[in-house]
């Protein structure tokens, strides 16, 4: 037994194939524990650093560094027993292999630091509480993604002895034909990208259409379309060339919020209206939630049916709905107030029927 143990390991070893085999996996075992351990003991000073990309690009090796080991290794020691063995389809087919793995290892490489970088700068701002453009962030590493995955393709394409050129031709020519098949996709793409670059909207903006039945909170902004949440909390998806034809109004942006209304006294008290318009004006002006530094006026302006009407026009601090409708609210009641104290009384509609002395009103009896 032991006879021919021994001569099935001096058959192995005699081979020329056994001894670079051995070293290739040791190697590559060596290499991908030292990658390892070096990433646990590096990794945590990288991430106490002030900046994004560093802790970014080491996420972003670690695990295709270490597929890449085990490519070239399997890849290497492949051919090396299609050499042994005088099989000439090994060589191509696995040089060929590797070609096609290193290329997609770092085309997937880039991507997760793209996408580490997206992350690590979102978490960042946030934990130091600072703002930033998520909608900008977001179309900087999706036009990223585009550039990297386009690069990788035409990289492939020259390794394979395929003329870049007669490909870029031939895809000029085809972007003809599917430009007129797919124009309403590609208005949807170049409005995405417009959307992009104008920033009429960020996500988590409060947008409104005057001239379609779009408002709400902008919750996604992609290539085809944009993810809007109405007020009834229903999603509405747009596609993004209707932002090409339409107004789009964003609230979000406002700096203050209009007060802007009418309110009518009596014409018996045209005497006691001076005072009023002069005592609203002032209650306005010393309000703490309205905004002296824009302009606000009261005015009486009309001469109404039934009514004396003044304009009250001012615009409050905050832009926030609820808080406005409180400090709206808060006017109004107070403007109440002044007409009541002057001893006025708000209109209402009313009709004053006038009869002639020379008219005899007769009632028939029952």
């Amino acid at each position: 037994m032991e006879e021919s143990t021994q001569e099935i390991s001096n058959l192995f070893f005699q081979r020329g194939w056994a001894i670079p085999l051995s070293l290739i996996l040791l190697l590559a075992l060596f290499f991908h524990f030292s990658i390892h351990r070096i990433y646990k003991k590096l990794y945590p000073k990288i991430e106490r650093s002030h900046l994004a990309w560093d802790s970014s690009l080491l996420k972003a090796l670690i695990l295709p560094l270490s597929f890449l080991i085990w490519i070239l290794a399997i890849t290497f020691s492949a051919e090396i027993l299609g050499y042994h063995f005088e099989n000439d389809t090994f060589t191509p087919f696995f040089k060929g292999l590797r070609e096609l793995a290193i290329i997609f290892l770092i085309l997937w490489t880039a991507l997760r630091f793209i996408t580490n970088m997206e992350k690590t700068y979102s978490s960042r701002k946030k934990t130091r509480k600072k703002s930033y453009d998520k909608t900008t962030v977001r179309a900087v590493c999706q036009i990223s993604r585009i550039l990297v995955i386009l690069t990788s393709l035409l990289v492939f394409l020259q390794t394979r002895n395929i003329n870049i050129s007669a490909v870029l031709a031939f895809g000029g020519a085809g972007g003809i034909v599917v430009g007129l098949a797919a124009k309403d996709l590609l208005a949807n793409f170049f409005g995405g990208l417009m959307i992009y670059l104008d920033r009429p909207f960020n996500v988590g903006d409060w947008v409104r259409s005057p001239d379609r039945e779009i408002e709400g909170t902008v919750e996604t902004i992609g290539w085809r379309l944009t993810c809007i949440r109405t007020f009834s909390k229903r999603p509405l998806y747009v596609p993004n060339g209707v932002f090409s034809n339409i107004s789009v109004e964003n609230p979000s942006r406002m700096k203050n919020r209009q007060i802007k209304t009418r309110i009518g006294v009596r014409y018996d008290d045209a005497s006691r209206l001076a005072n009023i318009v002069s005592e609203v004006e002032t209650m306005i002006r010393n309000h703490p939630e309205i905004d002296t530094n824009v302009y606000l006026m009261v005015r009486f302006d009309e001469f109404a049916p039934s009514s004396l009407n003044f304009l009250i026009y001012c615009f409050t601090k905050t832009i926030n709905w609820a808080d406005y409708l409180l400090v709206q609210q808060d006017v109004y009641l107070k403007t109440i107030e002044i007409i009541e104290k002057n001893g006025a009384q708000i209109a209402f509609p009313t009709t004053t029927l006038h009869v002639p002395n020379q008219v005899d009103v007769q009632i028939p009896s029952s």
